[in-house]
């Protein structure tokens, strides 16, 4: 039995398969189905998650056989999975399940009908996933509901960007919420789905280690960073977002709550919600004469990235969008206004085009209060919880130890590690992996809710009015560094560095 059958039984075992259910995916032609979503459900397929008595109906405006919609799925397989995992007998099984309707739900006359493709038992869990722009969700949910698709226990699956600011927010929900009801609406973030995020809950409620010193007595401050090595290319859709509405205001503010909400009574979808909700509404406005001092935006200028030459957002961008000022990168300070957090500062960093891609949360405590160690050669430094995302997925305390060997005390400081990599050693499920089959089970824990959503437009807004209402620039960076210089002025003027591994 070789390596990738041994870890197929492993995972297999521990495998809990879901009810039989029917998902619509609308875009089913789209970038994100090919790169993500058929990928993620060929692996669940393939550890028995779900089998040939579930379908998967494609549907969108480009006209397809059911077999060339298959065909389509066997191409993102081969270009998405590793070659490991590609079984050609699975992904003949997987692939008949596939389906499709050619369908335009903005014009009533070329409406698809999916009449053949929905069953109407009660046991098969019926889905429909919108993998399409916001302004087609309202035109969406009333094709389903005007062509006798809903069932008061269907789910319906919503991507982001859910709205440029709370008004445009507000009115995407509201479409569609006047067909599905809150407990049918699942605004998927990615980040919620990933493995190390999850564990981020087990660290801090499945240990009592932690809790003690979770709080501002013991923690000195909280860094966050979302690091791209990508630049942003020639998309639209990321110029008239920026880096503020792209990573900050969905997933940061996500990680932000995990790591500093209150624990909940249960694991209950709405008791952790309740708790994150509570810390976006406590945290500190940044408004007017606040945001020159709490952020900084930038942009990428041409520069090495791996040792190649990359161009500037500027060169990147169509002539129409010449001169644009939107940033790629932002930094920023939080603050949240309640007693376990009072006095501790948050850093926000992301960006396009910086020096790697790495997703961390950096805890650090504060120091000793005294020192015995007057002779020692080294001081002390603070401890360290670095929880990384991605890559290398792990969670490492950085403590101080004693340096081996005779002649006096030396101190250094070294590393507990959990690599996640080399403590499980197999394949760790795609984010799209948990979520996509999380719908089906009706768990809504890692999904956002509407008035979390509404929160965290509701502080960031002011941050983007008071950007596009400045007359300055962004500040401009190389591609390949970590941004700005005015971005380590942030945290410098308090007496902070940003952790960057060596």
């Amino acid at each position: 039995m070789n390596y990738i059958e041994r870890r197929h039984k492993s995972v297999s075992s521990r495998i809990i398969p879901v009810q039989p259910f029917d998902y619509v995916v609308f875009g089913a032609t789209g970038d994100l189905t090919k790169r993500k979503l058929i990928p993620a459900l060929y692996h669940r397929f393939k550890d028995g998650q779900f089998d040939e008595q579930s379908r998967i109906i494609g549907v969108s405006r480009t006209k397809l056989t059911d077999a060339e919609f298959q065909q389509a799925a066997r191409d993102s397989i081969a270009q998405f999975v590793e070659k490991d995992y590609q079984d050609d007998k699975v992904i003949d099984r997987f692939v008949s399940t596939f389906s499709y309707v050619a369908n335009d739900v903005t014009d009533p006359a070329k409406w698809g009908d999916l009449s053949a493709n929905l069953r109407d038992d009660p046991k098969i869990v019926r889905a429909f996933y919108l993998a399409i722009a916001p302004d087609l969700f309202g035109p969406t949910c009333e094709y389903i509901q005007k062509q006798g698709y809903y069932r008061r226990d269907a789910r319906v699956v919503i991507e982001k960007p859910l709205g440029h600011d709370l008004q445009s927010s507000i009115e995407i929900n509201g479409e569609v919420s006047k067909i599905f009801a809150e407990d049918q609406v699942y605004r998927i973030d990615h980040y919620l789905g990933k493995e190390t995020v999850q564990n981020l809950l087990a660290l801090r409620f499945a240990n009592i280690l932690f809790e003690p010193v979770w709080n501002s007595a013991h923690i000195d401050h909280v860094q966050i960073t979302v690091a791209e090595s990508v630049g942003a290319g020639t998309r639209g859709y990321y110029d008239e977002s920026g880096a503020l509405r792209d990573m900050v205001q969905n997933h940061m503010l996500q990680l932000l709550c995990l790591v500093a909400m209150e624990p909940p009574a249960s694991d209950a979808a709405n008791a952790l919600r309740d708790e994150k909700l509570k810390v976006l509404r406590s945290l500190k406005p940044i408004a007017n004469g606040d945001v020159g001092k709490m952020t900084v935006r930038g942009q990428y200028r041409n520069g090495s990235v791996d040792g190649q030459v990359v161009p500037s957002y500027q060169d990147e961008l169509p002539d129409d969008r010449k001169g644009s000022r939107m940033e790629t990168f932002v930094a920023l300070k939080a603050e949240i206004e309640n007693w376990r957090w009072a006095g501790v500062p948050f850093y926000f960093r992301t960006g396009k085009r910086l020096a790697s891609r790495a997703s961390e949360i950096v805890i650090q405590f504060r120091n000793i209060p005294h020192s015995m160690f007057d002779h020692a050669e080294g001081a002390p430094r603070p401890n360290r919880l670095i929880i990384r995302i991605q890559p290398d997925e792990g969670v490492k305390l950085l403590m101080m130890i004693k340096d081996p060997g005779p002649g006096g005390m030396r101190l250094r400081e070294e590393p507990l590690n959990l690599s996640f990599a080399a403590t499980f050693q197999e394949r760790t499920p795609e984010a799209y992996e948990r979520l996509l089959l999380d719908v089906i089970r009706g768990s809504q824990t890692l999904f956002m809710r509407r008035d979390e959503l509404e929160a965290a437009w509701m502080w960031i807004d002011p941050i983007r009015r008071a950007w596009d209402a400045a007359t300055d620039q962004p500040h401009l960076y190389h591609a390949g560094t970590w941004g700005p210089s005015a971005a380590v002025a942030l945290i410098e003027r308090d007496g902070r560095t940003w952790h960057e591994e060596n």
